[in-house]
This record gives structure tokens, sequence and C-alpha cells, in this order.
């Protein structure tokens, strides 16, 4: 009796290139992946350099949840059986392929070196059998439609349909930065691509309540949820702001107050960050797309911190930034008409070509320590 199971092999990309180091990612990678379902009760294991999923409750939400996770290449929902029996092989590969037409190729790959028939032969056998019992397909082994792939391991895999994933490196492996996260659209795209990247996150937000209400907070612990669901959750540091920001724009010059909040944003994150043993900040600035991200008041800005400023989309326009917003599942929620603290106490005509010297004199006026400190004493941690 011929013994089938359901699962989906799992396909990395750049962690091939890794060499010696390939097994930390791998190990990162398939931890990643079992957090991410461990709601769908799946077991998930590497072996022979491939990562499986099984005994899942169902297999589509499995398969998102899996193509969610940074470091996978492409899901593929595959057929486990046994590999003794080659016609059970090619009645399966003719089933998986019912209803199809076009062109298909089949790309067999034998890591089996005992199994007495070759990758070529296997092709051609597997081939001809589909051609045979279905009539509306033919063969293009250069650009195929569809492809039938056959992995003889030490059981047989079989598999058609590939499934897209979200790529990049795996979480945890990038070292760990500190993303200032607004409710607006920038921001969760900056985050979200240094993720990408394996860096893991902790957001910190600044909240003016009564001026942005429960609700603008709420808001941008769901980009948190979005965000997190591919990280597999962050750390969010919602930092009490009202009291700062008031000072500010009642002792500091106008034009400057934007600049001078900008500062004190930097400052607390900094410190929130080497609490957290982050080694960068994040932020969602674009160059010259508001007042305060011209290059002198980002000069200025950063002169605050010593950890490095990452700034993903600093060269990205704003449909350019909306696109990623809206593959990655955030942009719906960042047009949610809930206001956020930079756009409160907005000055009419804030400086673009800022100067540091102006910017400390202004912050001269202010009990910097203790406004600081009144803010890391009201923080707000919330586990996503």
């Amino acid at each position: 009796m011929t013994m089938e199971r359901e699962l989906i092999l799992v396909r990395y990309g750049e962690i091939f290139l890794k060499g010696q180091n390939r097994p930390y990612f791998m190990r990162a990678l398939v931890r990643n992946i079992r957090r991410a379902v461990r709601d769908e009760g799946a077991d998930v294991w590497l072996h022979d350099g491939r990562i499986f999923v099984a005994a899942f409750k169902d297999i589509d939400a499995c398969m998102t949840k899996v193509s969610r996770v940074f470091g996978v290449h492409s899901v593929c929902p595959a057929l486990e059986m046994e590999k003794d029996d080659f016609a059970a092989i090619c009645d399966q590969a003719v089933e998986m392929t019912r209803g199809l037409s076009g062109t298909f190729k089949v790309a067999a790959r034998r890591s089996d070196k005992r199994y007495p028939l070759d990758s070529p032969r296997i092709n051609a056998e597997v081939g001809g059998c589909i051609l045979e019992r279905n009539p509306s397909l033919r063969v293009d082994l250069h650009k195929p439609e569809h492809v039938v792939n056959v992995e003889i391991r030490d059981k047989a895999y079989l598999y058609v349909r590939v499934v897209p994933a979200v790529g990049g490196m795996p979480s945890g492996t990038g070292g760990k930065a500190a993303l200032l996260l607004s409710g607006g659209i920038d921001s969760p795209v900056a985050g979200w691509m240094l993720a990408k990247r394996g860096v893991e996150l902790v957001a910190v937000h600044y909240h003016s309540f009564p001026y942005t209400s429960d609700r603008a907070k709420e808001k941008v612990l769901e980009l948190a949820r979005i965000v997190g669901s591919y990280t597999g959750g962050m750390k969010v540091y919602v930092v009490p702001f009202t009291h700062l920001q008031m000072e500010i724009h009642e002792k500091c010059p106008e034009d400057y107050t934007t600049l001078i909040m900008r500062r004190y944003m930097m400052r607390i994150a900094e410190l929130i960050a080497r609490r957290e043993r982050a080694q960068a900040l994040i932020t969602g600035e674009s160059v010259g797309q508001v007042a305060s991200q011209t290059m002198e008041a980002l000069g200025v800005t950063d002169s605050v911190v010593g950890l490095p400023v990452f700034r993903p989309v600093i060269g990205f326009d704003k449909s350019e930034i909306m696109d990623v917003a809206r593959r990655i599942g955030t942009l719906e929620t960042s047009e949610l008409p809930y206001e956020d603290c930079c756009t409160v106490f907005t000055p009419r005509h804030p400086a673009t070509k800022p100067r540091i010297e102006r910017a400390e004199e202004g912050e001269a006026l202010l009990d910097s320590e203790a406004l600081i400190q009144e803010c890391l004493d009201g923080v707000e941690i919330v586990q996503i």
C-alpha cells in the first residue's frame, strides 16, 4: 500500500549562499517558521537541505503564514509518497496536472543516487505519462507554463504549484534596531524593509494624549501587529510626549519646534534602544518630503545620537512608499484619519535650512534631563 501525506515544502533563497554560516541561518529560519505556525498545530523539520511543514489544520492558512516569514523564498503544497512505487509516482503526477492546459515540463531532482532511475529518465517517464493522459498539455522545456517537480530523497515529493514568499533573511540574524513608529505610511514600511534583512525590531511610539486619541494609539499598535506578523511579534514602547511637546511649543523658537521635537524623539529612542541592546535606530524619513526632512534638517536631527540611523525609504517618493505599504498590508491602517503627535503644534513656517547652534539655543530654555526622564518614567510597554 502506498503511503501518502500532504505537506508544505519550504524553499529558501539567499541563505544558500552563506557557506559555513548556513547552519546558523537555517536554525533561525526553522525556529521562526515554527513560531509562525504554532497556532496551526503543525510540525516543522529540516531534512536533507529542505524544510517541511506537515500535520497542519488548514494548508492554505498555514501556507500564508509560512510565506510571510522572512527568509522563505517560496512555499509549495506537495505530496510525500514512497519512492519505490514509480508507477504510483507517475499516476500522482498525472492527477496533479488534471485540469491544466498549455505547456509543461518535468523537473526531477534525485538526491538519492542509489535510485534506479536518473533525473533525465524520470523526466522522460513522468512527462510521457502526463502527455499520454492529458491531451491539453504539450511539452516546452524552455518557458513552460507549468513545472511538475519530482524530488527523490528518502521519499518522493511531488508538487506543481509554487507560491512566492517574502524572501529576505531570517528575523534575528541581522541584529536589533529601534523603529520610531508613527501612525503614518512611511515608518511601518521602513521597519518592514529593515526587518526583511533579518533585523529584529523594537518600536518606539510617541503619544500626545489628549491631543492624540486612544484610537490613534490603537492604530499604531495595529500597524505593529501587521509588521510583527512578518517578524514573529515585537515590543512597542509607548512614550507619553504631551508635556515635552507643550514645553517645546511654549518656550522654543516657533520655526524650530518641529526640529527640536524630532531631536528629543531621537534622544529618547536611543535611550530605549540601548536599554534593549539594539544597535541602530530606524526612521521613515524621505529626503525633501516635509520641512524636517531636508538634508540640513536630518543632519541637525542625527547630531544628538550616537547610534547609526537607518532610513530605508530615504530615496523613495510617496507613491513608491505607498506601493510597498499596500503590498505588505499596512496602507489601509495607516490611512485611518487619526492624528499622531507630529501633527500637534505644527509651526506655520518651519525652518528648512536649520543650524545646530539655533536648535541648541532653543533646547537650552528647557530642563532637558527632567523632561526626558519624565517621558521614560511614563512609558507603557506593549508586547505584540
